[in-house]
């Protein structure tokens, strides 16, 4: 909280601090072995101060939570947040869309629906009204697939009485289309959950439990590949509108080189997170075709659960289905 104070009254009362000097909130440990979502964030970094640009990095957690750096962020006093999907759909729920289960076949074929079918140009429009404007989509690892402590999951039936950690709504829904029920946890809190019985689990990439030290906790990963994507990189829209014409195209490359630098490391990473699941002892399950295709098709009625309008929801299953 200190850091956090300091950093705002700084943010107040400077007046050295130009439009291009940039403050980046990171969202993992500073680890490009392990994390995509760093990967990014490095990449970004290394080549806006390549060309003269200064950036600040501040650990995960020193700026507060996921609420509060989003409310900096609109506000101008963060200029690039590395953030979860939620914070954005505060403003608008249409970004939510990255969240739909098996709505995409693979990471390729959302990257393509995103910039080739207008989904990138139709979220950030939504999204000015909040004074912010998504600058990458990151990807923390491979789809994401079920832990649990309790047991291996190799068909929906499997999932009946299991209380899993749930981000909002949307998950609960989801989880209790396939049987199971959800209670929303806070992602600092997911532990001590773990540990008491609170929550017997989570939906998530792979490398999750390996980057933020939940392996001596879980016992089970099911290879369910239920959510593609992962998290965005949120930029203060007041900021960057503030950018010179130089300034902007050189953040903008540094972006496009960051995300193009992530997808390299999970094309490296993802076939080893399996393997390095089962050195930390966690068992890993793949689903059959069959039960893949009841996950799928059980999911698919969560989509109508609130989070997205039937409009917004037409959008992403439109642009899902032009570029499959």
């Amino acid at each position: 909280m200190k850091n956090l104070i300091a950093f705002i009254v700084t943010c107040l009362i400077s007046t050295g601090v130009t439009a291009a000097e940039i403050k980046l909130a990171l969202d993992s440990p500073q680890d490009v072995r392990k994390s995509g979502s760093y990967v990014w964030a490095h990449s970004f970094a290394t080549t806006l101060r390549a060309n003269g640009i200064a950036v600040i990095e501040y650990p995960r957690g020193a700026l507060g939570n996921e609420d509060e750096r989003l409310d900096q962020t609109r506000q101008g006093l963060l200029q690039v947040n590395m953030a979860a999907v939620r914070s954005a759909d505060k403003i608008d729920k249409l970004i939510f869309g990255l969240y739909l289960p098996y709505l995409f076949d693979n990471n390729t074929h959302q990257i393509k629906a995103l910039e080739q079918a207008g989904l990138a140009v139709a979220i950030n429009k939504s999204l000015e009204k909040g004074g912010i404007r998504v600058l990458a989509f990151t990807r923390p690892g491979s789809p994401a697939g079920i832990f649990n402590t309790k047991r291996p999951i190799r068909t929906v039936a499997d999932m009946k009485g299991l209380r899993m950690r749930a981000l909002d709504a949307g998950q609960i829904a989801l989880y209790e289309a396939w049987g199971a029920t959800g209670t929303i946890v806070s992602w600092r809190e997911v532990p001590n959950a773990l540990q008491t019985g609170v929550a017997h689990g989570y939906i998530n990439p792979s490398i999750a439990p390996l980057i933020f030290g939940h392996t001596g906790f879980l016992k089970h990963f099911t290879d369910a590949g239920a959510i593609v994507g992962g998290r965005v990189v949120l930029a203060s829209l007041s900021w960057y509108r503030a950018l010179t014409v130089a300034q902007r195209t050189i953040v903008d490359q540094a972006a496009r080189t960051a995300t193009a630098a992530n997808l390299q490391w999970l094309k490296k990473a993802e076939p080893g997170m399996l393997r390095r699941l089962g050195e930390a002892g966690i068992k890993v399950t793949r689903l059959d075709p069959a039960a893949r295709t009841e996950f799928a098709r059980r999911a698919r009625t969560a989509y109508t659960a609130g989070v997205l309008s039937p409009g917004q929801l037409k959008i992403w299953i439109d642009a899902a289905e032009a570029t499959r």
